[in-house]
Parts: C-alpha cells; sequence; structure tokens
C-alpha cells in the first residue's frame, strides 16, 4: 500500500469514528449510536464465495505477518522475525527505514549482532547490552562495533550497567560484573537455598556425649573440624581477593526475584516457601508417540491452592548483612478486607461472622502484560520502588526504601473491593528526580500519575480512556503511551509533555496502534492493524501530525481478493446502566429487505478482552466465519459484554462474584438490538464462544432457556472451583472463603435449565480449561435425563487448537448446528 493509499484508508477511519463526549473523572461517558464503518483495504472480488475448507485452513495463508519487532542500536533500521512458511520456525528480517520491499533476511551467522527489544543502555546512552543465546554483548552505538563478554555453556541473562560503568549479569543466582575492556568477571552476589555454614555441633544424647569424653579420636576430629571453620571465616574475612561470602536464605525457600542497586551496594530479595507439586494435578494424554497414556503434569485447581506470602530482604553488599522489611508501615496491611463477604457466606450456614483485624499476606506484584520487575532502582542508586499487592486482590502499594531505618515507606495505595487489574501496573522513577511515575485505576480508568516522593500524586491525564504502556524519555522530556482516548476500540499513540502537564496525540491512523519509541527517541516502530487489515508495521517521527511510512507488505494475495465486509461498531443500549455496550455487527446483503434474518452472537474468551475494537483480531478464524455467515444471509454480533477489556474499571468489575449474570444480561440487551434494529427474527438467534464464551454459552442456555434457540460451548468451563487460581480468586475470591460466588458463577449449577439444543466441543489436552470440565457437566446431564445436548472431542488438542482438520470438524458442528436449528 501507498503511503497516499494509506492516507486515504486512515483519513475515510477517522471520518466515521464514533466521537465520545469528554467527561469529568468518574462522570458516564455518553456515546453517539451511530455505527462505525471501515472502509474496504484492497480490490476484492466479489464473486468469491468463502469455504470452511479455505478459512479454517492453516494461517500461514493470510501472509505470516511480523513479530517479535525491535529497532536496531544507532536507530536506523528494524528487525522483525517472520514465520517461515509450512514450518513453525522463524526467520529473522532487517528492514531498513528506507526501502520499498520487506527487507532481507538476516543470516544465523550474524544474529548475534541484531540486539534485543530488552536491550539496556548505560546512562550516556553511548553504549547498549543484551544477551543472546546466553551470553552477554555490548555495542558501541556511534561506532557499531559489538563486544562479547561471555561465551561458556552457562546461561547468562539480565545484562545492566553499574554506575561505576562496568556491566552486570546473572548466572542462576548469581550476579558478575564485568569490565569492558577485561576479560574478568567478578562475583557480586550469590544467592544460596540452604542453611550457612556453621562450625560443626557437638552431638546430643547421651552417648554420644559419652563417646566425646571417652574416646580421644572423636574429640580430636571435632577440634578439627571447628578450627578449619573458622579458619575459612577468618581467610574470607580478611582476604578480599576472594569472593564475598554467599547469603543464604534457607532451605524450603524460593526465591520469586532479586534486583541489584545499580551502585551494587544492595540487593533486593523476595523469598517464600518452596512450594509442592500435588501428585493428583496430572492431565491424562492419550495420542502419544509411544502409545502409552501419559500423566501431564498440570496446574492446581484455586480450590486447592494457598498462597504463600513474600518476604522482602534488604542485603547490604558491604557488611554482609540481611534485613526483612516488614509490612507493617503499609496502610491498611491488617484490614479485614473480605468481612462483608466472610458474614454473608457465614450467615448463609447459619452462623456470624465477627470482623477481627487479620495480618494479609502479601508479596510483590505480578501483572500479565507488564515486562518490567515490581522492583525499580533509581538510576543514581540511592532509591528504589517496589509495587507490591496483598494476596487477597484487594491491595496495591508503591513504597520505597528507607535503607537508614531499614522499612519500607509506602507512597501510594490502589484499594479496590473487588479486585486490583493485573493490568495498567506500569511504573518506575523520573530520570532526573526523585520522582515516581505510575498507573493507577483510582478514578475508574487507568491513567497516569507523578509522584515526588515527599509530594501528593499529580495526575496527567484525565478522561473516560484507557492508557498504557508509558515509555519515559531518558531527558525526562515526554512520556509516551497508548490510549483509547476518541473511541473504546481506536488505540493511538499520544505522549505527555511533564514540562506544561499537556498531552499530545502522535498518530491518527484509525484502527489499533501500538508502539516502540526508538532508541534514539526520535522515532516511533508502529504496530497498526484495522478491522480488515492485519498487523503491519509503520514508522514516523515522534512528533504530533508526522507523516506514516509502511515498512511492510506481507499480506497475501489470496487475502487481498476476498470479499470481506468488516463489521460496523454499534453502542448497544444497556438495561442496567448508562454505559453502552460496544458490539461488532456483521450485516448481510440488503437485511433489512424481506424475510426476519436469523442471526448468531459470538462471545469472547477470556472475559477481561476486548473484541469490539477497529484492530484486527485475534479471532480471525471467527472473523471469516462471522463473513461465511453473512454470505448466507445471517446477521452476527460480537459483543464486548461487562467484563470486558478497554471500558474502565467499573465495566471490569462488574462480574466480581456473580459471573455469568452482567454478560447474559448484556447478551439479551444484545438480542432486543438485533431485533429492533437489524430485522433479526428472535426466535432464530444462536450463540456461541470459546473458554469464558464457552462458559457464556452455558450460562445463556442454562439460565435464560429462551433467549437463544441453539448454542455452542467450545473448551468451556463447568465449574470455576476447577479452574486456576491466578485468574479465578480475583473475580470470586476463594472457595474456602467464598463458596456463594462459586455456586452463583458455576453452569455445572444450573444444567436442568437446558431445554434447548447444544453443542459442546472439548479439546482433550487442554492444560487450560481441564476435558474434566466436560466431563462433569455431561455426567450431570445424564443423570438429568438430558436429551438436548451433544458434545464432541478432539484427542490431540489443547486449549488453543493446532491442527486446521480440529478447526475444520469443529466450525462444521456449529454451523450445522445454526443451519439445523436456525
Amino acid at each position: 500500500m501507498t503511503n497516499n493509499r494509506l492516507t486515504v484508508l486512515v483519513t475515510a477511519l477517522l471520518a466515521v469514528l464514533l466521537n465520545p463526549a469528554q467527561a469529568k473523572n468518574n462522570e458516564p461517558q455518553t456515546y453517539q449510536t451511530t455505527a462505525v464503518n471501515v472502509p474496504a483495504v484492497y480490490q476484492a472480488d466479489n464473486s468469491i464465495k468463502l469455504t470452511m475448507e479455505q478459512i479454517m485452513a492453516h494461517p500461514d495463508w493470510l501472509g505470516r505477518q511480523s513479530e517479535s519487532a525491535h529497532w536496531s542500536a544507532d536507530s536506523s533500521q528494524v528487525y522483525y522475525q517472520r514465520k517461515r512458511e509450512g514450518s513453525e520456525i522463524r526467520d529473522w528480517f532487517v528492514r531498513p527505514l528506507t526501502g520499498k520491499d520487506n527487507g532481507e533476511l538476516v543470516a544465523l551467522s550474524e544474529l548475534e549482532q541484531i540486539g534485543t527489544d530488552n536491550a539496556v543502555h548505560n546512562t550516556s546512552r553511548t553504549l547498549q547490552a543484551y544477551a543472546f543465546e546466553g551470553d552477554i554483548y555490548v555495542r558501541d552505538i556511534a561506532s557499531g562495533n559489538v563486544t562479547q563478554l561471555t561465551r561458556d555453556s552457562a546461561r547468562q541473562f539480565a545484562p545492566e550497567f553499574l554506575q561505576d560503568g562496568r556491566v552486570v549479569y546473572r548466572e542462576g543466582w548469581t550476579f558478575f560484573a564485568q569490565a569492558l575492556n577485561s576479560s574478568q568477571r567478578t562475583e557480586l552476589v550469590s544467592l544460596k537455598l540452604e542453611e550457612a555454614p556453621k562450625a560443626p555441633a557437638l552431638s546430643k544424647g547421651y552417648l554420644a556425649q559419652e563417646q566425646h569424653k571417652l574416646i580421644e579420636f572423636i574429640a580430636l576430629e571435632q577440634r578439627n573440624a571447628t578450627e578449619r571453620h573458622q579458619a575459612r571465616q577468618q581467610l574470607q574475612q580478611q582476604n578480599s581477593n576472594l569472593a564475598p561470602q554467599a547469603f543464604y536464605l534457607g532451605k524450603d525457600q524460593q526465591i520469586v526475584a532479586a534486583s541489584l542497586s545499580p551502585k551494587a551496594d544492595y540487593l533486593l530479595v523476595s523469598v517464600r516457601k518452596a512450594s509442592k507439586r500435588n501428585d493428583k494435578d496430572i492431565m491424562p494424554n492419550y495420542i502419544t508417540a509411544n502409545g502409552d497414556i501419559a500423566a501431564e503434569s498440570v496446574r492446581a485447581r484455586v480450590n486447592d491452592v494457598t498462597p504463600l506470602p513474600q518476604r522482602i530482604l534488604l542485603l547490604n553488599l558491604h557488611d554482609g548483612s540481611q534485613t526483612e522489611l516488614s509490612y507493617t508501615t503499609l496502610p491498611g496491611y491488617n484490614e479485614d478486607v473480605l468481612a462483608e463477604v466472610k458474614a454473608e457466606n457465614a450467615k448463609a450456614r447459619g452462623e456470624k461472622y465477627k470482623s477481627a483485624k487479620v495480618i494479609r499476606d502479601i508479596g510483590l506484584m505480578t501483572d500479565w502484560y507488564w515486562s518490567q520487575s515490581a522492583m525499580r532502582w533509581h538510576n543514581n542508586g540511592e532509591q528504589v520502588a517496589l509495587m507490591l499487592k496483598a494476596l487477597d486482590n484487594k491491595d496495591r502499594w508503591i513504597a520505597t526504601v528507607d535503607f537508614a531505618k531499614k522499612k519500607l515507606v509506602p507512597q501510594h495505595r490502589l484499594h479496590d473491593k473487588a479486585w486490583v487489574n493485573y493490568a495498567f501496573n506500569d511504573f518506575g522513577w523520573l530520570n532526573n528526580s526523585d520522582s515516581l511515575y505510575f498507573l493507577s485505576e483510582e478514578t475508574g480508568y487507568s491513567h497516569l500519575y507523578l509522584k515526588p516522593l515527599k509530594g501528593k500524586p499529580k495526575k496527567l491525564t484525565s478522561g473516560t480512556f484507557e492508557v498504557s504502556s508509558p515509555v519515559l524519555t531518558h531527558d525526562d522530556s515526554y512520556i509516551y503511551f497508548q490510549a483509547n482516548v476518541n473511541h473504546p476500540g481506536n488505540y493511538e499513540v499520544y505522549r505527555a509533555v511533564l514540562s506544561s502537564g499537556k498531552t499530545e496525540q502522535l498518530t491518527k491512523l484509525g484502527g489499533s496502534t501500538s508502539f516502540t519509541l526508538s532508541p534514539d527517541e526520535q522515532k516511533l516502530l508502529l504496530n497498526f492493524s484495522t478491522n480488515l487489515l492485519p498487523n503491519e508495521l509503520y514508522v514516523a517521527e515522534a512528533k504530533p501530525d508526522a507523516a506514516v511510512t509502511r515498512l511492510t507488505d506481507t499480506i497475501s494475495e489470496q487475502f487481498k481478493q476476498l470479499p470481506l465486509q468488516a463489521p460496523k461498531i454499534v453502542a448497544v443500549p444497556s438495561s442496567h446502566g448508562k454505559q453502552p455496550v460496544f458490539a461488532k455487527v456483521y450485516y448481510p446483503a440488503d437485511y433489512q429487505q424481506g424475510e426476519k434474518r436469523r442471526a448468531v452472537i459470538f462471545n469472547h474468551g477470556a472475559g477481561y478482552l476486548q473484541n469490539s475494537d477497529l484492530g484486527w483480531s485475534g479471532y480471525f478464524r471467527e472473523f471469516f466465519f462471522h463473513n461465511l455467515l453473512t454470505q448466507q444471509g445471517y446477521v452476527v454480533m460480537d459483543m464486548d459484554y461487562r467484563a470486558s477489556k478497554g471500558y474502565g474499571r467499573d465495566w471490569r468489575t462488574a462480574i466480581y462474584r456473580r459471573m455469568g449474570t452482567p454478560e447474559i444480561e448484556d447478551l439479551a440487551d444484545g438480542v432486543n438490538w438485533l431485533v429492533d434494529n437489524a430485522n433479526v427474527d428472535r426466535k432464530r438467534i444462536g450463540t456461541y464462544g470459546g473458554s469464558y464464551g464457552g462458559f457464556m454459552t452455558f450460562m445463556a442456555l442454562f439460565t435464560q432457556p429462551d433467549l437463544f434457540q441453539a448454542g455452542a460451548a467450545l473448551r468451556p468451563v463447568s465449574d470455576w472451583a476447577y479452574y486456576n487460581h491466578a485468574y479465578t480468586s480475583n473475580i470470586l475470591n476463594t472457595p474456602a472463603i467464598d463458596p456463594i460466588a462459586y455456586e452463583r458463577s458455576s453452569p455445572i449449577y444450573f444444567t436442568q435449565g437446558l431445554t434447548k439444543p447444544l453443542l459442546i466441543n472439548a479439546p482433550m489436552v487442554d492444560d487450560n480449561v481441564f476435558f474434566q470440565d466436560v466431563v462433569r457437566l455431561v455426567q450431570r446431564l445424564i443423570e438429568q435425563e438430558n436429551i438436548n445436548f451433544e458434545t464432541a472431542i478432539y484427542p490431540v488438542e489443547p486449549h488453543g487448537f493446532r491442527q486446521p482438520s480440529s478447526w475444520l470438524d469443529e466450525y462444521r458442528r456449529i454451523h450445522k448446528l445454526f443451519e439445523q436449528n436456525l
């Protein structure tokens, strides 16, 4: 696509974007309810009829889009991976910023030269360090020369620059430092999960003590061992040429994370008791290479998990001391935040709950989307900040460390009565002042804040939109970020100007745009897509209204010829709140004419995921399937029901302790909208979805049996007590604390409501949603003598299918279900 062609596309797309009214914090946002049309990108052949065989084939036919793109160190070119056709191998390509094709293949013999997307810079930004295949490399950015620091079979990783210019890296839990002009490396600190060596103690017990008194040889051996231990200790203390004494953290412990100061004087370490696998956590695999049944190890169920609190240790590398940092300085560390939940469940048991102070379990924050550490040192080495989380999921803290008093100093608390998000937790230090920047949902949407250590937070962004992926420039001039300011489904690149507090919009591409700031901080590598255009790479200067240049064109000619329609994004009025439910709608030709239409509502997975946006969908097979259905006269809707991502905190937490209720209410609003606006017959509507979408299909057919005439549940959750802890405990707490929430949210308790045809498709080696979920629910339906269901199993498939034959079989069955029942 030429730049002019792209400009025409962008202009047309922007002309039809919804323009949400700007709102003050915590005020409901109003939206226009007209639909968004995304114009066609290529000259399609309208005579082509989509076939199931084509759209469920291996996705190579789409063109194999770019992956894992990153900048060269000198910001002059871009590296990216591309899948090899007919293989799962990825090759690396290099694309100069000037050129007309997709770039050139990087030879295997040169891969160590290309760097990585997580390369680090020294303070002056003249050097770049990175790891490649377990070795450490440093590049001089001006000359381009690369120095290989390590070359051995041990695996080194996580390089950083120290203030003295040396590069520090890890090998296991040992930290080494090395100067660029030396081949000698120095061990800075080593962590051992064992007890510290001690002088041999006298054996206890009568016989041992008598042996020591009576047998001179035993006493001599004891004395010699003690002297050897003491001599070793003296040598360690008095000879500075030896490696420093290791830090012994104790047996049966597990290191969660460790972070070294840029001055190499302190190390922060998070440890917890080592967890042990339950031998019952297995999954049978019936199709194996040797013909045997394999018992695969899998995750534990939320019902069986006891979260393990972490201890934060401050290790002084100068004097060898270690101090545990107490959580008692954190506001709310001992609040009974689940008192109301516990009281409700106690009442259901005929008991009365008495609230009391409780020491909460706390550990480092885990964010499902970041690559940063939860422990962030200032580049001057004088300050460190930690992001901590209560393991009951109700609080997040940012705290710094007072090194003199050896205690945590709270800087910010984010409390949520439902759960603190596992996204929007980015934070760090400004480079040239003692101020923190961070994201927080405290006003209802993820926004960007600045906080001096001894001052109050200052909000840098405001409105009913989500800010993500903040990137600070080295001179503290800007923080770049991604946000959906103009429309919930339109993601563009912005920057906060720290000197003025203003925000500037940098891209106006109209679909979904993510970015990578170049090392020289002058350019943006853009990953842009629309509903009709899969992800491609573009570049622009890092300033407002800059021209955009396309770098890759990987889409196949076969794809370009397909007569695909982009769905219209509509705002479905909600009968349960002021905020509408955004949804994609696919219309057949002349849908307003003739008899009333059949319709299908698709339910996306994950719960917390956005699919009614303006970018290319990870559900591309479903996108093609929906286009096939419209060619056959169906209307198709794809809703971002409550729980979906992109619409703020309240939308996300609407399902707290009642999964399957708000979502199905939103589906009912979708059904009414289709009947009122798309010429759809209320008695000819079906639904389907996978994973969380399969769970929703269950709940819809079981709890509102008149809503749909048929449904397909793919890899579905039937009982949340069997799902994992990390996800489920956020939304439903745990079964031991909140059984009410699990019973009102799990489909297996509502199977008696099934009266319409149900197709259940279940992969058998699914280590995410276990096959056991389907087995238990099917047995319950059998015992209830229900004849309204069919089950298809997929013996070799995990949660995300891998074989085209399985995809084809699954969607043929879904299509057959709708054809026969709608």
